[in-house]
């Protein structure tokens, strides 16, 4: 038993030391609801930037990470495996690169909403998975705070929004904004 939680420990460990160092400022999520329980996720990622890695800019890593993994690759689909990406989309806002990304799903739980035995207000869980390190910023909806932290609408709402706060930038992170221009520039 001892030795099956230390392989799985190592094996978590190399995963996060593996993944790159992508993050962003905040992420607004909007749910829209139809009444047969489908509709559109889109989720906003706003000021897209890298972590340094004991203070070296791996930026131009990452960027690339950015477009194969997520622009390019199934990451995105991975978040959501059982909503449908339908389009994704890098471009530059306020001064800072933001991406989105838009999903049909033919049931709430494929958006990860949720409705005790289907009924009552939509709910969303934040932070329930250990690896979540989004925090509730604002929301048209009532959050549960720590103790319950759970994002409630009231029943018979269509479309919810909620955003999260991720990193403050500071000086370990740069943003990638450059690195996208430069990227448009050449395609």
């Amino acid at each position: 038993m001892k030795k099956s939680i230390l392989i799985w420990t190592a094996l978590v460990a190399t995963i996060l030391f593996l993944s790159g160092c992508l993050t962003c400022e905040k992420k607004v999520y909007t749910f829209e609801v139809k009444g047969d329980n489908t509709g559109i996720l889109t989720i906003k990622y706003i000021n897209i930037m890298s972590i340094k890695d004991d203070s070296l800019d791996v930026s131009a890593d990452d960027f690339q990470s950015l477009v194969s993994d997520y622009y390019d690759g199934e990451e995105l689909q991975n978040a959501f495996p059982d909503a449908k990406v339908v389009n994704r989309r890098l471009f530059k806002e306020n001064g800072v690169l933001c991406g989105e990304v838009i999903y049909e799903f033919s049931d709430i739980s494929a958006a990860k909403l949720y409705k005790y035995k289907g009924e009552g207000p939509f709910m969303y869980c934040l932070g329930c998975s250990s690896l979540d390190s989004e925090y509730f910023s604002e929301s048209n909806g009532e959050y549960g705070g720590d103790v319950m932290p759970v994002v409630f609408w009231e029943e018979g709402m269509k479309k919810l929004t909620l955003t999260t706060d991720v990193t403050y930038p500071d000086e370990t992170t740069v943003s990638l904004l450059d690195n996208y221009l430069e990227w448009e520039k050449s395609r």
